[in-house]
């Protein structure tokens, strides 16, 4: 059963947010099944990469480790939006997913959960999926979350 599917934009000027997004389990569950994607992943205009590096070298390092910084830049490039996501259910932190990837498919259920993620029974009532906005370096990112529910006999279908 699906539960949620949204898509949404973000900006650099939404960098370090975060988006609670709530839905409603209506009853308990077998499985709940994420899915969160975002695009693009990387910044590719490597001029004004260089330039937001040089302004994070500026606000963040000190005067003397800034020369060596800029001599290295490639090191860094290319520079890549980051998106991460955690879960609570009405009770309680269910855990948290900080990956790089740019599409996460992930499993919750009573017996197991995807790495990051508890374990534990689906009870119905009010969750919510937090996606922390670690650095939107594009000028636009799109995102989508589905979530919905796996009872066992749809699995054995």
């Amino acid at each position: 059963m699906k539960l949620l599917d949204l898509q949404g934009n973000c900006t650099p000027e939404d960098s370090r947010t975060h988006i609670r997004i709530p839905f409603v389990l209506p009853q308990a569950t077998e499985e709940l099944r994420i899915r969160f994607e975002y695009a693009p992943k990387t910044l590719d205009d490597r001029e004004y990469s260089i330039r937001l590096l040089e302004e994070s070298f500026d606000q963040y390092l000190l005067p003397a480790q800034r020369q060596q910084a800029n001599t290295q830049v490639d090191q860094y490039l290319p520079l890549k939006n980051l998106i991460t996501l955690s879960i609570d259910d009405e009770q309680s932190y269910r855990g948290a997913c900080h990956r790089h990837d740019e599409i996460q498919d992930l499993t919750l259920s009573a017996s197991q959960a995807s790495p990051g993620l508890m374990a534990g029974p689906l009870r119905a009532g009010s969750w919510s999926v937090t996606l922390s906005l670690h650095c939107i370096v594009t000028e636009s990112c799109n995102y989508r979350l589905q979530i919905w529910t796996v009872e066992a006999e749809e699995e054995s279908l």
